[in-house]
């Protein structure tokens, strides 16, 4: 297995070997500005099952294309309708997944069986120079065992897949710490499919409604179109509880309250609340750190072998929607909202 080190120096020449595996039909992490991805081949139907099996995914979960100029786009891509370019303009290179009708030299695989795709262009510059060298659209889930929290470091990743990839890219954290937001284009509205580091009032600058999918922050009850759409994903293997209100001091106290039902349990609280708590660990105060933060932390929080853990809220508004719809998942819609 191949270890590319390029967190301090980015000799791109070194990413010619992972580029070389991807035209063989292998596999390969590599960073993005939203989470670590496992890459394989887009247009190989053989590699993107290794996909599938490295990471134990249902074969009806699409995957996203990744690609590193508009000409990829356009040999997968069929029409591109006036919203879709705006959207691409405006937020490409960058962490926005647009659903298109694709070609038919995209397997069904990449798509879950759909005759659409997802595609985007990361603004990561190591993620954009891998893609570049490898000449071909780049197949890439999120890099963690299907269901389990998000990879946005590659230490927390690494013993997942030793044995399961040929090379892994190091480009220290990812930035964002969620993944892309995922939207589609509607009878000229933009649909919100699964949210991100794009945010809903990012999307109405550009003058068209947006609308927020129902599954964002429910179950999920149809075909999956988009990735992240399942019902317990980003999931740590302990049980966790999500804990909302505004009034922070009425989820505080109901978060000790439930705590005493446990023999033992931890709290992922914002930097301000910690000190209420006896066994805690920070995510930070912002949205932007939270978002940041939650994967890794949720991961932190696995290995303190509690019977709960309890997960502090945030309002579902500006980024904010895009962390609850993965802590609700993470805890399988197990919350309480005060």
């Amino acid at each position: 297995m191949e270890y590319i080190d390029l967190k301090d120096d980015l000799d791109y020449s070194k990413l010619d070997k992972c580029a070389d595996i991807i035209k063989k039909g292998g596999l390969v992490i590599f960073p993005t500005e939203t989470v670590y991805g496992i890459g394989a081949n887009g247009l190989d139907n053989e590699a993107v099952l290794k996909i599938f099996e490295a990471k134990g995914r249902a074969s009806d979960n699409p995957l996203i294309l990744h690609i590193a100029n508009l000409k990829m786009l356009d040999e997968i891509v069929l029409d591109i309708c006036e919203i879709q370019k705006k959207l691409i303009e405006k937020f490409w290179p960058g962490p926005l997944t647009i659903i298109f009708k694709k070609k038919d030299i995209v397997p069904f695989r990449v798509t879950g069986g759909l005759d659409t795709v997802a595609v985007r262009m990361p603004s990561n510059k190591i993620a954009l120079e891998f893609i570049k060298k490898a000449g071909v659209p780049i197949a890439a889930p999120s890099a963690n065992i299907s269901g389990r929290p998000s990879g946005t470091k590659l230490g927390d990743i690494k013993e997942e897949f030793f044995d399961k990839v040929e090379a892994m890219i190091d480009g220290g954290e990812a930035n964002i710490g969620l993944e892309s937001t995922v939207v589609m284009v509607d009878d000229n509205k933009i649909k919100i499919l699964r949210p991100g580091g794009i945010t809903k009032e990012d999307l109405l600058e550009l003058g068209y409604p947006v609308l927020v999918d129902k599954n964002v922050l429910g179950k999920s009850d149809g075909p999956l179109l988009s990735p992240g759409m399942k019902y317990k994903h980003y999931a740590p293997k302990t049980n966790c509880i999500l804990v909302f209100s505004e009034d922070e001091e009425v989820m505080i106290n109901k978060i000790k309250l439930e705590s005493k039902k446990y023999n033992s349990s931890l709290v992922l609280a914002k930097k301000r609340n910690v000190n209420n708590y006896d066994n805690v660990l920070d995510m930070g105060d912002t949205l932007e750190e939270i978002s940041h933060n939650i994967f890794s932390k949720l991961r932190e929080a696995d290995k303190k072998n509690v019977d709960i853990i309890f997960i502090e809220g945030v309002k579902s508004e500006g980024l904010g929607l895009a962390i609850m719809n993965r802590l609700l998942r993470a805890c399988s819609y197990n919350y309480i909202y005060l």
